[in-house]
């Protein structure tokens, strides 16, 4: 699962890193929908990187580390996991992912 793509422009070479979060840190992040006080103690932690916990319902949780930030929402057999930094604004990215998200209810998935 490739939660994050960044293409680097060298001259006139692209290159492409992929961060990938792990099943653990999905599972994780699940239990943390239900249970915030898990994240509350622990952060949330994807692609290796570990987040603070900045507040959630059992649907979307928020965190965020310096200028990074992490949105992430909660559908019947999804989880949206959004992963985001300058120039992109939390409120940009809630509104996306929630979109996206809310989308994906009405549809039954």
């Amino acid at each position: 699962m490739c939660v994050k793509d960044i293409e680097e422009f060298h001259g006139e070479n692209v290159t492409k890193r992929e961060k990938i979060v792990t099943k653990d840190e999905i599972s994780k992040l699940v239990k943390g929908f239900e249970k915030q006080d898990l994240l509350t103690s622990g952060g949330v932690t994807l692609a290796g990187q570990r987040y603070i916990y900045l507040s959630g319902t059992d649907r979307v949780i928020r965190a965020k580390l310096g200028k990074v930030g992490v949105h992430c929402m909660k559908t019947h057999q999804a989880v949206i996991v959004s992963i985001y930094e300058d120039p992109v604004q939390p409120q940009q990215a809630a509104s996306i992912v929630e979109k996206l998200g809310d989308y994906l209810l009405t549809c039954g998935y």
